[in-house]
């Protein structure tokens, strides 16, 4: 049985070594036969930590990742803090591309949307508010396509019920499956919408039916799941669907508190010309007001101007509420929460506090399993395809890169060079230029004078504004880059019954043809039984006197055969007909 040891999610190379029972120099010496230079006081991580267990074939021992105190989420605790005041509810709509999720939310909020998404599908997490009886619903469209999984989980994350979109004639599909798991694993409620319901060949209880496949018990059915059908064409059942969620809600007695100081999360961030950094946030607890200052991981605002997200002015939000804020020295990342601070004082010392956490979590020091299996890879002869990433928007950002790593094999893989928010700039193409590498730009134009740039240094740069269209991009590139096959095809065998002349470098026979069909040019094996005698090569096909370039099974003919030594050939040998081609090979 094989000995535990528990170890941290980072750990030094001597306390390692000391866990494991093995001298230092033991390990540091297989760290570097891996092509990593490892001293005593350096940080491996607990996948990497796996990897040279194994390359040191201590099979007798299992390494545990010491598990962290539990962390309340940012959802959970919203929910359980009960002290405070009513707020709306936050709702994520997801689901499969093409089911229907943004045009649903135009027939919600009275806007046409979809038709100006590229492809037609969400790019980007919309939030926005809408007013149901009286009262406010949160809405988060994200994005459809399997290439935005961060930022559909993101979604999740921040939401307290989700509302899953699945079209009545199509079913539940792979996209469909992974929102019910993020929706699971957030914690939060789910509804859902059959929509297209309309349509003759809707079928709401095949639906239903997958959903249970799914452990997903609709309501009439026992369970409680909240299904509702609609049609985003013909507004069929939308009110029903809105009383839903405020019935869900109700249920959850969702509150927050107002007298406490605000925060709350960036689900979106972009450069904009003339405005610089703008954020997309969501208030989680407390009041947000124009002229407060904002710190988020390692930069911060004063609030310039605190917009709705359809981009009027207002002077304060509440929790819940989606709103868009200018003023911030950097871009903000995706995802980090953020929080107001009394003055601009405390604001660059928590900024500063944030930035020594952030170096020291991706510290030189702490070697990750991914880097050291991309260490090795290299010492394999890896191929990478040099790319820079220029993007509207950080979740983009987010989502492009990650999708491009999913593309990396063990042959090839995509090296990021540069990546950022906003257009493409005089630095991007002189580093694409210098480190041989194509630009992919996401939503993102090419100013005149950079064109002239691209023209001049011969730069390949490649904009999209369809996700799927850019990593189909990148993976031909990267399929150009993998080796050649070589396939071997065979064309048919030849049994002798006679020889004619034999000399060192030439043998003149007979035979029938008796599989496939014989041609030239071709290569050609000599076997005798199960073995193999010599390579030969095939100079010349007679069918009677006439020299042929062809000849079918059950034909006799004679050939002349060129060796590299003297070939000693004999009656009821094989000679077998084969083409070696070059096949290009795709990921």
């Amino acid at each position: 049985m094989a000995k535990k040891i528990e170890i941290e999610e980072f750990i030094t190379v001597g306390k390692l070594a000391e866990k494991l029972s093995i001298p230092i120099a033991v390990l540091i010496t297989e760290l570097m036969n891996n092509g990593v230079m490892a001293t005593v006081n350096e940080r491996i991580d607990f996948d990497t930590a796996q990897i040279i267990l194994g390359e040191l074939g201590l099979d007798d021992i299992e390494l545990i990742k010491k598990m962290d105190e539990p962390v309340v989420n940012s959802r959970e605790k919203r929910k359980t803090n009960v002290a405070g005041e009513p707020r709306p509810p936050v709702v994520a709509v997801m689901g499969h591309v093409d089911h229907g999720k943004t045009s649903l939310l135009d027939a919600i909020r009275g806007k046409e949307v979809a038709k100006g998404e590229a492809g037609g599908i969400t790019q980007h997490i919309s939030a926005y508010q809408v007013h149901h009886k009286k009262r406010l619903i949160t809405f988060l469209d994200t994005p459809g396509h399997s290439a935005f999984t961060a930022l559909r989980e993101h979604g999740a994350q921040l939401t307290d019920l989700v509302i899953i979109v699945i079209a009545a004639d199509d079913g539940v599909k792979p996209q469909t499956i992974e929102a019910i798991r993020f929706a699971r694993n957030a914690g939060v409620k789910i509804i859902v919408a059959i929509n297209k319901i309309d349509k003759e060949s809707a079928d709401a209880n095949r639906i239903k039916q997958q959903l249970a496949d799914n452990n997903l018990l609709v309501e009439e059915w026992g369970g409680d799941t909240v299904v509702t059908e609609v049609s985003a064409k013909t507004k069929q059942g939308i009110d029903n669907l809105l009383d839903m969620v405020l019935l869900v809600a109700d249920v959850e007695e969702l509150k927050a508190p107002l007298n406490e100081p605000a925060n709350g999360l960036v689900i979106e961030s972009h450069m904009e010309k003339g405005r610089g950094a703008v954020a997309i946030v969501l208030v989680e607890q407390g009041k947000l007001s124009s002229g407060d200052f904002v710190v988020t991981g390692s930069t911060y605002a004063k609030i310039r101007n605190l917009e709705s997200t359809d981009g009027s002015s207002i002077k304060t939000a509440r929790p819940s509420t989606p709103v868009i804020i200018t003023g911030f020295k950097e871009l903000p990342s995706f995802g980090d929460e953020f929080i107001t601070v009394k003055d601009e004082k405390c604001a660059r010392d928590l900024v500063q506090t944030n930035s020594l956490k952030q170096k020291e979590k991706v510290s030189k020091y702490d070697l990750s399993g991914s880097d050291l299996i991309s260490i090795i890879n290299r010492n394999n002869a890896l191929t990478e395809l040099n790319v820079i990433i220029k993007t509207d928007v950080q979740g983009s950002l987010i989502s492009v890169a990650d999708s491009l790593k999913i593309l990396n094999s063990e042959e090839v893989a995509v090296k990021i060079v540069s990546s950022g928010v906003g257009a493409i700039n005089e630095n991007d193409i002189y580093l694409a230029h210098t480190g041989n590498a194509i630009i992919y730009g996401f939503n993102v134009t090419l100013s005149a004078s950079i064109k002239q740039l691209v023209q001049r240094d011969k730069v390949s740069v490649r904009l999209f504004n369809v996700i799927y269209e850019l990593i189909d991009d990148v993976k031909n590139e990267l399929s150009g880059l993998l080796a050649p096959k070589t396939v071997v095809k065979e064309l048919g065998t030849l049994l002798i019954k006679g020889i004619f002349k034999t000399t060192k470098t030439e043998v003149i026979c007979g035979g029938e043809v008796t599989k496939g069909k014989l041609s030239l040019p071709a290569q050609a094996r000599v076997m005798r039984g199960k073995e193999k005698q010599a390579d030969v090569e095939v100079t010349n096909l007679k069918k009677g006197p006439q020299d042929v370039k062809e000849i079918v099974e059950g034909e006799m003919c004679g050939l002349s055969l060129r060796t590299q030594s003297k070939l000693d050939l004999e009656e009821g040998d094989r000679i077998e007909f084969y083409l070696t081609e070059t096949v290009k090979r795709s990921l």
